[in-house]
């Protein structure tokens, strides 16, 4: 009885504890936990300290938790498809990139286990392994090219050894723990963001305005580009319609003796082709004098550089 007992005060104070959380915080990172250590957890409480909370459980009490709460807040009941696998939530009220960034730091480097899926591609590079000729035979069943140099184990050229999703071999778990590498980084991986109702996934932190003005812009050149197609004019294509109307009226005008102050300089050079060349002119010679400006700098720093007031055996 006295068990029993204890067992439904933990639970009682896990969704008391689940309770305040949800009520305190609106912003959720819906992290993956697997393979984090409890060292990496106390860390990751410990620099989440006055800005959010780590909120780990079994799913099934964290879904019964979140269920008992939607009627006081039913946008909650977005967050209940997203508890499955080894999950884990930090909540906060902070800007999300800072905390992102800030729990993307916890990460520890990690030897590869057997059985484990690798998360990222493993290439051996070519190394002095420092291990003895006795171990040649290991490396030729891994079909791993080697030689003997001074008297160790030499591997020539780079081998690629997993692809991301493999499983980790016991042979290769064994070689990449004998040449000490550790491939692997493990920590919270965030998978969702949660923010007052809205679900979304982490890699829109990363959208800047630059993005977002150049994919509304791009958006406006296509409704321009179908509106001037089929004729139906809408407030992207007007200035375009208007543009390719007066270059109509420009090119009629050139054609015909219909005079208006828009086209007047472009008839007194189609009457007097010399009177635009005398125009253009000056801003050719710019242009060449500023190139020749150019050029002489670039000499004078040449020969400044070159002539320091000392020969070479002074």
């Amino acid at each position: 009885m006295v068990r029993g007992r204890v067992r439904s005060e933990w639970k009682a104070d896990y969704f008391g504890k689940v309770r305040r959380l949800l009520n305190e915080y609106e912003k959720i990172f819906i992290c993956d936990a697997d393979n984090v250590t409890s060292k990496q957890f106390q860390d990751i409480r410990q620099g989440m300290r006055g800005r959010g909370e780590v909120l780990m459980g079994k799913n099934t009490m964290m879904k019964r938790a979140i269920r008992d709460m939607i009627n006081e807040k039913p946008e909650l009941e977005r967050l209940v498809p997203l508890v499955k696998k080894n999950i884990g939530f930090v909540l906060t009220n902070g800007d999300l990139k800072e905390i992102r960034d800030l729990v993307t730091t916890f990460t520890v480097p990690a030897a590869a286990r057997s059985g484990s899926i690798a998360p990222v591609p493993v290439t051996v590079p070519p190394q002095n392994t420092g291990l003895g000729p006795e171990k040649t035979s290991f490396f030729q069943a891994l079909s791993i090219p080697t030689k003997i140099s001074r008297g160790a184990i030499e591997i020539t050229s780079p081998v690629k050894l997993l692809d991301i999703g493999d499983k980790v071999t016991e042979s290769a778990a064994m070689l990449l723990n004998m040449l000490k590498i550790s491939p692997f980084t493990y920590g919270l991986d965030i998978l969702t963001i949660y923010d007052a109702g809205a679900v979304f996934d982490p890699a829109i932190l990363d959208i800047t305005e630059d993005d977002i003005r150049g994919r509304f812009m791009a958006g406006v050149q296509n409704i321009a580009a179908v509106s001037l197609a089929i004729g139906y004019p809408t407030v992207a294509s007007a200035p375009h319609t208007i543009a390719n109307g007066f270059r109509n009226l420009m090119a009629v005008a050139a054609a015909t003796d219909i005079e208006f102050p828009q086209v007047a300089q472009m008839k007194a050079f189609l009457a007097d082709p010399s009177a635009f060349a005398v125009v253009a002119a000056p801003t050719a010679g710019a242009e060449e004098k500023q190139e020749e400006a150019a050029a002489a700098k670039s000499e004078s720093e040449e020969e400044s550089d070159d002539d320091m007031g000392f020969g070479l055996f002074d």
